[in-house]
């Protein structure tokens, strides 16, 4: 602590004539350090102030920590006073004192109760250490206690309170722990939305399977309301119900991330409004709300949207759709805000059945089947397989634009079009209405991701499995019996077991901090990234038993990419928030341009953006060629996520917007001709199908049984994995998905095989100079490379 500039002058002017002004003057500065918190006497006297300060909350995650650099100081322009007032410091000596108050058991039990675990310790005095010995000089306080300490004038724990003081300016987190516990307090949400809470709001519940009619009641009450607003999981049932709406008489605006379109033609808006979940207005008053697929309240990444929608419309009727095992857990929530549940129970309207045999045979085929994968490279397989066998079939899976899905569909639905059979992924269980007489499940294994951000290959879990197989036999199509099968006989009972297992009732809501919680965090913590804000305040956060924080690894993704870019925290949380597939690399360095752009105050105008994007782009020639165009409407996607954010910055939304549709057209004939690609794909080598669909039908239904196990097995922690395919089949199958997502290029791979080939070579002549030199003789132990 240095003290103010008159006093350090005053100290100085005597010194050199009278020893008695000098006693006098560290007297005083001794007394002046006194004062500083946690005082200079023994560690008793300082637990005794210490007692408190770690509280009652549970210990943070110290390993969240990231050590700020204190520089040593230099030169300074009044000298060295603290050596003027008592004499020059032997730095040997000095590092002896050092190192004797780290080892002292005392102060280390001290630190801990300041916040200081043996990690953050070690790293506080490492750091303390290297100050006081590489300084050129020191703050007068310190340097007379360690004057003092060195005549044993005063004990080496007086050291303690300057430690401590370092020990902050490192991790400042320890200085505003309370307050940052404070800011991170997510329990009662409820109170957040005081607009809600003063009204009396009527809870409706439609609970009901697939094809129940649940949200088609829920919407009548919509459209039959003064002001409603729809509120669904996907921009395609917004456009539906906005859609259905307009042409029913009602005038309604949509509200999705990339796009906001306005009925009415003076821009005024509508009384009623369909929009995603997460762009649902909190403080508009309704008559009527929808929420949709209320079971998604429990998404690891997305759940918070659903509960910022449950507990924050304002509306005096909210109706909700969705599974029964979300019943519990939102009467629970609606206790607390003093809100009563209605619950209306539906029943399938058209009957569906599992049928006991599986397909086994693409040749038993018939229309109106649609066979689910689960992967990519599963839907080139069995398309290409359908169209060896003269058939045609319909594609749709998750990265397609909308528009694709839509044409898709409706080519599939259409009874005059001669393609009679849909290759899909799971991105049918909601938000397309097909006409499904049969659903065969091609494989009952799907990658997800827990809640901790882990990848894990598992079963469709009972939730998955009934909204998948509803499909079937829905009410408006035409067929109104559903059936259901597996591809593998060995698959059958798996998904008789698993459609047979009650859903499992949901137990906790997501929540999200919000920009002006990380805001505040920031505050406190000036020098510290967004992605070390985003650890910390989960961490540091406190929720109620029926809520849990939400998955934050896509935004952690998007803050580490734009962390060198210089934008305000504001601005970066906005760009952190903005959706994208990290799978694509494209995608991920265009979110990297848009944001350098900003940066620079360059505004992304249409102009730009075409030469960016080498536009025009050519139809593709082959599987990755329609990848990267599915790529580059992701990206349009972004520009126009970031338009309605930042207006000046983004400003040819309406320019962009016709260029995707242009290029949704543009992809729209690459799915339309998706075998040929998959053909050409082949014959260049950027895909294996032939080993794929040989080794899908017996992998699956070799070693189903065995995975599933497997992950029982690890589950419960107990008996040995299973071991995973041979390291032949794991390499090829990498490189071909590789290559599916654009990470590999086929003159890259053909380069790494070379090189692989070459390197074996060398190998293999090494390994004969080895044995000629050995002279025919067995080598005892087994060298490296003999693997």
């Amino acid at each position: 602590m240095s003290l103010p500039r008159s006093a350090l002058l005053w100290a100085r002017f005597p010194v050199r004539r009278h020893a008695g002004h000098r006693a006098a003057a560290c007297s005083a500065l001794r007394a002046h350090v006194g004062l500083f918190p946690g005082s200079l006497g023994r560690v008793s006297a300082v637990a005794s102030a210490s007692s408190s300060a770690s509280g009652g909350s549970k210990s943070p995650n110290t390993s969240l920590f990231v050590p700020l650099t204190v520089k040593p100081q230099g030169p300074s322009a009044d000298g060295d006073v603290g050596a003027e007032l008592t004499r020059p410091l032997d730095k040997n000596e000095v590092k002896k004192i050092l190192d004797k108050f780290y080892k002292r058991k005392e102060i280390q039990k001290l630190s801990a109760d300041y916040g200081l675990d043996a990690r953050l310790f070690h790293q506080a005095f490492i750091s303390f250490r290297n100050y006081i010995m590489q300084s050129h000089s020191l703050d007068v306080d310190i340097h007379i206690i360690l004057n003092d300490i060195c005549f044993s004038a005063a004990h080496v724990d007086d050291l303690f309170p300057f430690f401590l003081r370092h020990a902050k300016q490192i991790f400042p987190v320890l200085e505003c722990k309370d307050d940052l516990r404070k800011i991170s307090d997510l329990r009662i949400p409820p109170n957040w939305y005081q607009e809600a809470r003063a009204i009396q709001r009527k809870i409706i519940f439609h609970s009901g399977p697939t094809n129940s009619g649940k949200t088609y009641h829920a919407i009548q009450n919509y459209l039959s309301a003064k002001s409603g607003v729809y509120c669904g999981p996907l921009k395609l049932l917004a456009h539906e119900i906005f859609e259905k709406s307009n042409a029913a008489g009602v005038p309604c605006d949509l509200v999705t991330g990339e796009e906001r379109v306005t009925i009415e033609l003076d821009g005024k808006q509508a009384a009623h409004v369909a929009c995603t979940v997460e762009m649902c207005s909190v403080t508009t008053p309704y008559e009527v709300a929808v929420i949709d697929e209320i079971q998604m309240i429990k998404d690891p990444a997305r759940g918070w949207a659903w509960t910022r929608a449950l507990l924050g419309l304002c509306a005096k009727e909210v109706h909700l759709c969705g599974e029964a095992a979300a019943i519990d857990l939102v009467t629970e929530l609606m206790y607390t805000t003093g809100e009563e549940v209605e619950v209306r129970n539906y029943k399938r309207l058209t009957p569906i059945s599992v049928l006991d045999h599986a397909l086994e045979s693409l040749d038993n085929l018939r229309p109106g089947d649609c066979i689910v994968c689960f992967s990519k490279n599963d839907i080139y397989s069995v398309s290409r397989q359908i169209e060896i066998r003269g058939l045609e079939s319909a594609v749709i899976y998750g990265s397609l634009p909308p528009g694709t899905k839509l044409a898709q569909a409706k080519k599939f639905n259409d009874p005059d079009d001669p393609c009679k059979i849909l290759v899909a992924t799971d991105a049918i269980g909601m938000g397309l209405n097909l006409s499904i007489r049969r659903i065969i499940f091609y494989s009952l294994l799907k990658p997800s991701v827990n809640e901790k951000g882990e990848k894990e290959i598992e079963p469709i879990t009972t939730s998955q499995a009934l909204q998948i197989a509803g499909r079937a036999g829905r009410f408006s199509s035409k067929y109104k019996e559903g059936e259901v099968t597996t591809m593998n006989r060995e698959d059958l009972r798996l998904l008789k077991e698993i459609l047979n297992k009650p859903v499992e009732p949901i137990k906790a809501a997501g929540l999200h901090p919000t920009a002006e919680q990380i805001e505040m965090f920031a505050y406190h913590l000036p020098d510290t990234t967004l992605s070390n804000l985003i650890d910390i305040f989960v961490d540091f956060s406190q929720v109620d038993g029926q809520y849990f924080v939400c998955n934050m690894d896509d935004f952690k993704f998007s803050a580490e990419l734009i962390q060198h870019i210089p934008l305000s925290l504001r601005v970066r949380y906005v760009f952190c928030t903005a959706p994208i597939n990290k799978k694509q690399p494209f995608v991920c360095s265009s979110l990297l341009q848009f944001a350098r752009q900003y940066s620079r105050n360059e505004p992304l105008t249409f102009a730009w953006l075409r030469r960016y994007m080498k536009w025009p782009l050519l139809p593709p020639k082959n599987i990755k060629d329609l990848m990267d165009l599915e790529a580059v409407h992701d990206v349009l996607d972004l520009y126009l996520w970031l338009s309605y954010r930042f207006i000046d910055m983004f400003p040819d939304a309406s320019l962009v917007r016709d260029l995707q549709k242009e290029l949704d057209g543009i992809i729209q004939e690459g799915v339309h001709n998706i075998t040929k690609l998959i053909k050409i794909s082949e014959t260049h080598k950027l895909l294996n199908l032939e080993r794929l669909s040989a080794e899908s039908q017996s992998r699956l239904s070799g070693t189903l049984k065995s995975q599933t196990r497997r992950i029982r097995v690890t589950k419960t922690g107990g008996g040995k994995a299973v071991e995973p395919p041979s390291s032949d089949a794991a390499e090829k199958s990498l490189a071909s998905r590789l290559v599916q997502q654009g990470l590999l290029t086929a003159d890259i791979l053909k380069q790494l095989e070379k090189e692989w080939l070459t390197q074996q070579t060398e190998h293999g002549k090494e390994r004969t100079e080895s044995g000629t030199y050995s002279k025919g003789t067995r080598r005892k132990k087994k060298e490296p490379d003999s693997d």
